[in-house]
């Protein structure tokens, strides 16, 4: 297989190998950018909704009686585990059906159960309804990863999804800067509050609602966008009519598939999973360790911390993404170079910000760890999609989430919390387990980046072995 090309020079009529698409073949690139950029404001509120919880772990620790532990739960597997259970069912409707239907519909779903958190008179019925916004959000990130694909030929599939990427900060950054100010509001008028129908809920409480609401406009909003045609290699079948239609793989020849090639599939995977369960650990705990270690406010961590997410993060995934394009443009495993490398260059500044005396010198630290952490979010992302066919890249995310969201985000809060309450027993030292849990995580993450890297190369030439066979046989 020969290398692939993303120099930006590349003939508009450029094949590339890992799709066999004329560039001029995909849809007009402004609508795909207007695309993209709705996806994003999507995704920003996704992780809006998923994040704010870690701004009010202390009100709702002191009015619901919570430890860290059950918080954390809360914050991470209760999420986590739902949202990986519907993964897989909508990852095999998002290589099938309409995406845009699909991710209009989890979008409004995740909304309504972020609202109902604003509601939930007792523990069980957060978890539930946390429950219920990881079941929401199982749709986006399948449907907009397949969906992008067929927007932007190869070469620069890298930014486009790195672009995309940088909902996840512009959203985490956002809810800790909405969330502080608010935050802020709602003490001056109280510990609780009376609103119509709802009755009395606490302060916090509604910072849920306020959130929450206002995503059933980008549901709307979703549901107007245009279905790109599919792109890339595809099987199909001839119909009694004469038409070409793409023919729907069975579920046992894409599992076949991944498992013929698992250790660059499970590598990349685990490589993505094992950087997101400290970048999830450190997000879920960091407002809490400046408060308890610093004495900072939560309005004023939420200011702080929010800018240097939005700032830091968006620039790292968009970095991210230029760079895997320009490496894979000299190396066929290049994306896997990067996702490695950003690993090495965050372990200085992840060890060393939680450990500092100084709260100013804490913050300046966060912002370099924030920026080549992120890298691995604006890469990732399409190294996968570069591997796997066109008809399996639903299921093919929907299973790379299902690693990320269990390890990452079910295991990264409770990893820190259970040091926290079991191994230094006293959550005024949270400050060690936010330097040692996050630094074993991203040493696991660059081991598994570079043991990835000759096995991608083989699974490059498998995906165009794949084509040339399923083409020659219709």
């Amino acid at each position: 297989m020969s290398e692939i090309e993303v120099a930006a020079e590349a003939e508009e009529s450029l094949h590339h190998p890992a799709t066999n698409v004329p560039d001029a073949k995909y849809p007009n690139p402004f609508y795909a950018w207007y695309v993209v950029g709705v996806l994003v404001l999507a995704y920003v509120f996704s992780f809006l909704d998923r994040q704010i919880l870690s701004l009010l772990v202390d009100p709702m620790k002191k009015d619901l009686h919570l430890t860290d532990t059950q918080i954390s739960l809360l914050q991470g597997l209760a999420f986590a585990l739902f949202n990986t259970l519907a993964g897989l069912p909508i990852g095999r409707l998002v290589d099938t059906k309409r995406r845009m239907t699909i991710i209009s519909i989890g979008v409004a779903f995740w909304s309504i159960m972020t609202a109902c958190c604003g509601i939930a008179k007792s523990y069980g019925q957060l978890l539930i309804f946390r429950m219920g916004v990881g079941v929401g959000e199982s749709t986006l990130t399948p449907s907009a990863y397949s969906v992008i694909a067929d927007y932007f030929p190869p070469r620069r599939l890298g930014l486009a999804l790195g672009i995309y990427g940088i909902g996840v900060y512009i959203g985490a950054g956002l809810a800790f800067v909405i969330g502080g100010l608010v935050i802020g509001a709602l003490e001056k008028m109280g510990t609780t509050l009376t609103l119509p129908v709802v009755g009395n809920i606490f302060s916090w409480q509604a910072v849920f609602l306020v959130v929450g609401l206002p995503g059933l406009i980008i549901a709307l909003w979703t549901l107007t966008l245009r279905e790109p045609r599919r792109m890339g290699f595809l099987r199909k079948k001839t119909g009694a009519d004469g038409i070409e239609r793409t023919e729907e793989l069975p579920l046992k020849e894409v599992f076949s598939y991944f498992l013929a090639n698992g250790r660059s599939f499970f590598g990349l995977n685990l490589c993505f999973a094992f950087a997101a369960m400290m970048a999830y650990g450190v997000s879920a705990w960091i407002p809490t360790f400046f408060i308890r270690t610093h004495g900072m406010t939560a309005a004023q961590v939420g200011h702080s911390y929010g800018l240097i997410i939005v700032v830091f993060g968006t620039l790292g995934v968009i970095s991210g993404g230029i760079m895997g394009d320009i490496m894979s443009s000299r190396f066929r495993n290049g994306r896997i170079m990067v996702m490695s490398s950003a690993g090495l260059l965050t372990l200085p500044f992840g060890i060393a910000y939680p450990l500092v005396s100084s709260p100013e010198l804490a913050m300046m630290l966060v912002a370099p760890a924030t920026f080549f952490a992120t890298f691995t979010t604006g890469v990732g992302p399409s190294a996968l999609q570069e591997m796997l066919p066109n008809q399996m890249r639903g299921m093919g995310t929907a299973i790379s989430v299902l690693m990320v969201n269990l390890i990452g985000l079910g295991l990264g809060p409770t990893a820190i919390a259970v040091f926290t309450d079991y191994v230094i027993k006293d959550e005024m030292l949270i400050r060690y387990s936010m330097a040692i849990v996050p630094a074993g995580c991203l040493l696991l993450s660059i081991v598994c980046g570079l043991t990835t890297l000759r096995p991608y190369l083989r699974s490059l030439d498998n995906l165009k072995a794949w084509s040339l066979r399923h083409e020659s046989g219709r």
